[in-house]
């Protein structure tokens, strides 16, 4: 008969650690024992779902408080096993009035109905009261399943990304690793359901988060973003490559052209409906440099001698 298996000790915490030292322990131990990061590591791979099984209990309140309960029962009835003592629990010593204890052989057979797991046996050593007659022989029990719930997380995602759409892994809160296929087009708030990924074959549902970027900017359907030309391409205009996110495409820019002033590159924004987009705005900004070669040097000097543009000439005082 299998030892009684102390959760609390499983993932390294006191029997008083609240739900949230639960999780963070829990969190710690599944990211170094998931079986995404120690492939082909049978031991690491056990102790995981161990930690997991462990986790589902410690998490529940209900199924924490029948889990402590049955603990003090195990060493009061004397099963095999060398469990630790468990001092004073904190429900109490009596037992849960919705539960007898007496009706499990083991500890696997209350784990397994604790866990709404179907089990499938031979023989039963000892029947349990009335359920089984003397040296019958049980070849499956079924408990009730808890009612399947929807979970909701959150997904940030790259523009880039939820531009294109496409398969990408991503790794669950419970320490899950799911490969999930992204629509093309996705938006902030989108929603993407995940049959039978929830809660007791609930679903999950993935709301999607379009992360900050470092040089697109979203306004509605168009796609905002700061091009720096240097003061000659201002003075006289001429082509420029723009990155886009369909790469780079090449856009001219009129002679004369001021700082702040937005030019839009049509149909390179972001999706609306299938084949309609929005515009993609370039703002520009006139780029001064910093350091100049003596030859770049001389040329400005040159120009500043013979240049007519009095930008001055016209302040009003």
């Amino acid at each position: 008969m299998q030892n009684f298996r102390n959760f609390y000790e499983i993932l390294g915490i006191n029997r008083d650690a609240t739900p949230e030292q639960v999780k963070q322990a829990f969190r710690g131990l599944a990211r170094k024992y998931h079986p995404d990061l120690n492939p082909g590591n049978k031991q690491a791979e056990e102790k995981f779902k161990v930690i997991n099984e462990a986790y589902e209990v410690l998490s529940d309140t209900a199924k924490r408080a029948q889990y402590d309960q049955f603990g003090r029962f195990w060493q009061q009835r004397g099963f095999q096993g060398n469990a630790k003592p468990w001092g004073n629990g904190r429900n109490g010593d009596r037992f849960m009035n919705d539960v007898d204890f007496a009706n499990f052989n083991d500890f696997n057979s209350f784990v397994d109905q604790l866990l709404n797991r179907r089990t499938v046996g031979t023989t039963a050593p000892s029947a349990p009261r009335d359920n089984f007659r003397p040296g019958a022989s049980r070849t499956s029990y079924t408990v009730p399943r808890a009612a399947s719930k929807n979970v909701e997380a959150r997904l940030a995602v790259p523009l880039e990304k939820a531009y294109t759409g496409g398969r990408e892994r991503i790794r669950l809160e419970d320490g899950r690793s799911l490969e999930v296929n992204m629509p093309p087009a996705m938006v902030d708030g989108q929603k993407i359901r995940l049959k039978g990924q929830g809660l007791n074959g609930g679903d999950l549902l993935l709301k999607i988060d379009i992360a900050p970027h470092a040089f697109y900017r979203l306004e509605g359907s168009d796609i905002v973003c700061l091009v720096p030309i240097t003061p000659s391409e201002a003075v006289l205009g001429g082509p420029v490559e723009v990155p886009t996110l369909d790469g780079l495409v090449k856009m001219n820019i009129p002679p004369g052209v001021r700082a702040g002033q937005r030019l839009r590159l049509a149909g390179k924004g972001y999706p609306i409906s299938e084949g309609d987009r929005g515009d993609q705005i370039v703002e520009v900004q006139i780029a001064i440099p910093r350091e100049l070669t003596s030859e770049e040097k001389d040329l400005y000097d040159q120009l500043r001698q013979i240049e007519t543009f009095k930008p001055r000439a016209s302040l009003p005082v």
